[in-house]
């Protein structure tokens, strides 16, 4: 009976388990948000990129909160949509609007603490492996989002405001992405905390050897380009996701079986 319960409780949960597939899928979709928002913005009107892809983004994330348990491919189709579009959007706030980086930085800094706080203040909790939808999921997405926020402007601040470049400000990322799991299995640090700090930094570590794979050797990179960076990341997603599919398949023929 306990089996029954643990594999039904893992069936209805709308979040993936946190393992290095989990972590490695996450990391890729970062990277592609970078390389395929730059080369979308431009290679078409960037007035169009952005309308086309928020539209996207709004469909797929609508699709995760509909579907009742985890389903891979639709859950990974909203947080490419949220590295994609979020990009974007990060773009918008420093290009067409000016703010600094700094000022980005400390401001969804502040903004994720909100959100964490309300999120614990009205569900007790932080833990993602009690998402099952409903108020608990929109925190979940809400906090993804100030990552992805946070994450970007942290980034831009290292690579651009401090002349890190692309490449050694991935390695920094690299180095600090490391320290949370680390801490966690040697220090005793806080489970949750150590998952959202490492989520917070999957951003700029991927866009950071994003950049450094596609970007013109004139400005520190390979000059690989956007477009087949973005291609060859997006193909090794649908590869990660489609693997957590036929996982996710076993995994609810066991259910049926134990019934």
């Amino acid at each position: 009976m306990p089996v029954v319960v643990e594999m039904r409780s893992s069936v209805l949960r709308k979040v993936p388990q946190v393992t290095v597939l989990f972590w490695v899928v996450k990391l890729l979709t970062t990277a592609l948000g970078e390389s395929a928002s730059d080369f979308l913005v431009t290679s078409v009107d960037p007035y169009l990129a952005v309308i086309v892809s928020f539209l996207v983004f709004a469909v797929a994330l609508a699709a995760q909160l509909r579907v009742r348990r985890y389903i891979p491919w639709v859950y990974w189709l909203a947080v490419t949509m949220v590295a994609v579009f979020g990009t974007m959007a990060a773009d918008v706030i420093h290009v067409v609007l000016g703010v600094p980086y700094l000022v980005s930085t400390l401001g969804f800094a502040c903004v994720l603490a909100l959100v964490f706080w309300a999120w614990r203040r009205s569900e007790g909790t932080l833990s993602i492996h009690s998402i099952t939808g409903g108020r608990r999921e929109l925190f979940y997405w809400a906090a993804v989002l100030a990552t992805f926020a946070l994450g970007t402007a942290a980034g831009d601040l290292l690579a651009y405001t401090a002349g890190l470049g692309f490449f050694a400000a991935g390695v920094v990322f690299a180095v600090l992405f490391a320290i949370p799991g680390i801490a966690h299995r040697l220090a005793g640090l806080n489970a949750t905390l150590a998952f959202w700090t490492a989520y917070v930094i999957t951003r700029p570590l991927g866009a950071s050897f994003a950049d450094w794979s596609g970007k013109d050797t004139a400005v520190g990179g390979l000059g690989w380009g956007d477009g087949p960076v973005a291609a060859v990341l997006g193909l090794l997603i649908v590869l990660g996701v489609g693997w957590m599919q036929l996982r996710e398949r076993r995994s609810s023929r066991e259910l049926e079986l134990a019934r």
